[in-house]
């Protein structure tokens, strides 16, 4: 499921991403009064049209009927398919080393460790490798 967005598609989802529920059109430029209205709708249109973003129903905006919009591709969906192919297999490693290097906090660090022990478990019982 290989996705790129354009800036203006990425910064739309990323507000969908933020959002606890669908959003229509002028929530997003609401969020972000940098999008003009125009953009935002072509935008949506594409990002149904490659299966990122799904209309969830149909709502009344005032007096008029309007689309709420909600993600098929999760952010880590998006971030794990982005980097695999910017950096290609075996490349994992440095990109952890280097994002850790950076900017991580102390319980960000504890998440690690925890996710990398389970990890571990999973291969020890003969899981994923």
């Amino acid at each position: 499921m290989k996705k790129r967005f354009t800036k203006k598609q990425l910064e739309i989802m990323k507000i969908l991403w933020n959002s606890d529920k669908p959003l229509i059109a002028s929530d997003i430029v609401k969020q972000n009064e940098t999008l003009n209205i125009n953009t935002v709708q072509a935008c949506l249109r594409s990002l149904v049209a490659n299966k990122s973003i799904e209309v969830t129903d149909i709502v009344y905006s005032g007096t008029v009927l309007t689309r709420r919009y909600a993600p098929l591709i999760s952010k880590e969906e998006y971030l794990d398919n982005t980097y695999k192919d910017i950096l290609g297999k075996g490349q994992t490693f440095s990109l952890i080393a280097s994002l850790i290097d950076s900017e991580t906090s102390l319980s960000e660090l504890e998440e690690l460790e925890k996710i990398i022990a389970q990890k571990k478990q999973d291969i020890e019982r003969g899981g994923e490798k």
